[in-house]
């Protein structure tokens, strides 16, 4: 390797002289390079036990010192001594992307720098600024602070003092080359950006998160999340800056009452909607799985008699009266193993008594409380043991005894489907390039317009859709959901965003839409399943740390 050592002489001038073989002295030559960057007013010796050559072209230089000699002729030629690139060949080029020029930013940031020409073999990260910080990376891809297995690990500006920042980047490629690219912007963690300046992880205040959504009269955002047993801090302080103002969080009955009927325990959930509702959020509660004692085979589907359900829910209306802002009644009731492992199309008008029932008792305690007809998991399939077809399944629950759920929800709860297509594909329309999961409709996320259109045609047109799960799968091991193989985390990130601008341009009548999900990653992870197929939707890593889909819908929703 040639010994290398900074001197205050200029650059430029010293490297000439090296050139043309000034200031040799003999050195250990190891067959090895070193790639080494410097500042102005740096300067640079190269000292080699035999000769030296290379080239500068631009603001790159190559020097190589020639192999010593091996009892060759003493008038054999130097090694070989590596030209200058065609002048037509792709030149190196870096850009950052999680960061804009002039921007004004707060909260975690993913900032990422892409390179063009080729792998690089070293990117440089440079902050300075009230807080300066220096990052390497040798293998893409090149976040800044780095990554865990290509998942980054995400810059957290609020640990920094706020004030205004330069970033700068710079590759060095394996032969040399150089390229650079710099961003000067300023972190606001402190306080709200300026009127007109966009910028990621702006957090809304409390009074607007009180205004009801009538009064706000745009599209609301929330995210389901698992916030049971686990330090609630750090999720609910990432769905804040994030921009969202709803949780969504599925119960379990039957952990709630027994061992004998009409014994609530509440236990764990008491705190849940307290740190919440201190969060300054609103709740979303989906109800499921009924105690055994109020099942006919013993299961945990829908109860034999629906009061017992209205029973439990005007009794946690009551508990959590204004913490708790709407009641989702059941989830997918057309899956069989939502429904005690059976579902026929007959368990629709059941339903629709249960959700009558619901209604009508969550009502008498708190007028203000959103009641949801669940949503039934988007599938073709009809088999008893498996599903019944969502559209069916609807259809059967707006048809039941000449449509009387009509007067019994507020909003009809949707989960539409996604697979690898993009949000605005559609067969017929808009046809998805993905490998499969194209030919039919309940793999896309725009069959949420079939769902809207089974509304109108039974008189339902009046009533807004709330889609309650959304999002996208990446890489996983769980059979049944290998589309998501397909699907990178950058990806992810295009389509959810995709799907929140499509919905807030293209479907007036929906009111909210909450991604799924927020922190199921961190869980499987800690239960040693980290590719489970809920993991991968996880807009947060197993550590906890955002992935690029949450740095983009914290940029949208910023940027609204």
């Amino acid at each position: 390797m040639p010994s290398l050592r900074r001197l205050s002489r200029p650059f430029a001038l010293l490297l000439a002289g090296i050139l043309i073989g000034a200031a040799l002295t003999p050195l250990a030559l190891r067959a090895s390079q070193q790639l080494f960057a410097l500042s102005p007013g740096d300067s640079l010796v190269v000292t080699c036990e035999t000769s030296i050559g290379g080239y500068v072209t631009g603001a790159q230089a190559r020097i190589e010192c020639a192999a010593p000699d091996s009892g060759a002729e003493d008038d054999a030629p130097p090694a070989a001594i590596p030209t200058p690139a065609p002048a037509d060949e792709a030149a190196p080029a870096v850009e950052l992307t999680g960061l804009r020029a002039g921007q004004v930013v707060s909260g975690v940031l993913v900032v990422e720098a892409l390179v063009a020409g080729g792998d690089a073999a070293r990117v440089v990260f440079t902050l300075d600024g009230p807080q300066p910080a220096r990052h390497t990376e040798r293998r893409a891809p090149y976040f800044f602070l780095g990554d865990d297995g290509g998942r980054p690990r995400g810059w957290d500006t609020a640990t920094f003092p706020d004030g205004d920042y330069t970033l700068a980047v710079e590759l060095t490629t394996a032969d040399g080359q150089t390229a650079e690219e710099r961003v000067s912007f300023r972190v606001a963690n402190g306080a709200l950006p300026d009127e007109g300046e966009e910028g990621p992880g702006t957090l809304p205040d409390r009074e607007s998160l009180d205004d009801p959504p009538a009064a706000r009269g745009a599209l609301e955002y929330g995210v389901a999340a698992h916030l049971f047993y686990i330090d609630r801090r750090a999720p609910l302080d990432a769905v804040r800056r994030a921009g969202f103002g709803w949780v969504r969080q599925q119960i379990h009955w039957k952990d709630i009452e027994g061992p004998t009927p009409g014994n609530y325990a509440w236990g764990e959930l008491d705190p849940l909607v307290d740190e919440v509702d201190r969060a300054g959020l609103r709740l979303l509660i989906a109800v499921v799985r009924s105690p055994a004692f109020h099942t006919a085979d013993g299961g945990d589907g829908l109860p034999a008699d629906p009061r017992t359900f209205g029973d439990f829910v005007a009794a946690l209306a009551e508990r959590y009266r204004g913490k708790v802002q709407a009641i989702e009644v059941w989830n997918e009731q057309n899956l069989a193993h939502e429904n005690g492992g059976r579902v026929t199309l007959e368990d629709a008008g059941r339903y629709v008594e249960l959700l009558r029932e619901a209604y009508t008792r969550i009502k008498a305690v708190d007028e203000s409380i959103v009641v949801l007809a669940g949503p039934p998991s988007s599938t073709g399939i009809t088999d008893p043991a498996v599903a019944v077809s969502d559209t069916e399944y609807l259809a059967a629950m707006y048809s039941y005894q000449g449509g009387v759920i009509r007067d019994y929800f507020d909003a009809q709860a949707v989960h539409p489907g996604g697979a690898a297509n993009p949000p605005e594909t559609f067969p017929g329309d808009a046809p998805s390039t993905a490998d499969g999961w194209t030919d039919h409709p309940t793999f896309y996320f725009r069959h949420v317009e079939n769902v809207r259109q089974l509304m109108v045609e039974h008189g339902l047109e009046d009533r807004p859709v709330w889609i309650t799960e959304f999002g996208w799968a990446t890489r996983n091991t769980t059979p049944g959901y290998e589309f998501g193989n397909q699907v990178s985390y950058q990806e992810q990130a295009e389509y959810i965003v995709g799907a929140m601008r499509w919905t807030a341009e293209h479907y007036p009548w929906v009111e909210a839409m909450f991604l799924w999900n927020l922190n199921f990653a961190p869980l499987h992870a800690k239960e040693g399943q980290p590719l489970h197929e809920q993991a991968s939707f996880s807009i947060l890593d197993g550590a906890g740390r955002p992935r690029p889909a949450y740095i983009a819908v914290q940029r949208y929703l910023a940027g609204r």
